[in-house]
């Protein structure tokens, strides 16, 4: 065996085949090319729109609970009120409905009933939210409740955004599929009858 025939010979390599391109691919289907067209379409969208979708939610939800804290704030304030009745101290509830008294700022006297702390001794003075009516209330809500709102829409505006990117990936997956199905089916019902000939040979 002389040099010229040994697979050790010197001598430039044989050229290499060059990568066929992924859209060259020969079994590269249309339906694979709509497939990863519209994916990275979707992808595309999922990661534009969530962010925007996300902050858009937050900064409304923000804004608007931002609006009712002030709008609580100017409408109610707090008074001192002295309990009048006599609460058990032998409860299980952290809290009890009590009947206290206070005055307006005109010294108008007014009653009501609020939640008070169990054990609490009658006569004893609690701290009480009224409205401009001098009825009670709840307490105003508080900017950490509009931070909060504000976070839960943004976090549900995301969940949406990705709930729908993946709906939709799904749901042409499924068409795609569905087609491919009956293509495979209408070329089996061609190829069937050639196979079947040739095996009962």
């Amino acid at each position: 065996m002389g040099a010229q025939d040994s697979p050790y010979a010197s001598g430039s390599p044989p050229p290499r085949q060059e990568h066929t391109s992924k859209g060259a691919n020969p079994l590269r289907r249309t339906s694979d090319r709509i497939e990863s067209w519209f994916g990275g379409l979707l992808l595309l969208a999922l990661v534009l729109g969530l962010p925007v979708a996300a902050l858009s939610a937050g900064l409304t939800a923000y804004g608007a609970s931002m609006r009712i804290v002030q709008a609580q704030a100017a409408e109610r304030h707090e008074v001192t009120a002295r309990l009048t009745t006599n609460l058990k101290g032998n409860t299980d509830a952290a809290k009890q409905q009590a009947l206290v008294r206070w005055s307006d700022s005109d010294g108008t006297v007014r009653t009501g009933t609020t939640l008070v702390k169990s054990g609490t001794p009658q006569g004893a003075t609690v701290r009480v939210w009224v409205d401009r009516d001098g009825s009670l209330t709840n307490p105003p809500m508080s900017a950490l409740n509009a931070r909060t709102s504000g976070w839960f829409a943004g976090g549900m505006a995301a969940a949406g955004v990705t709930a729908g990117f993946f709906a939709a990936r799904a749901g042409m997956r499924h068409l795609l599929d569905r087609r491919r199905y009956a293509r495979w089916d209408a070329e089996w019902d061609l190829l069937e009858p050639l196979w079947s000939g040739r095996f009962r040979r």
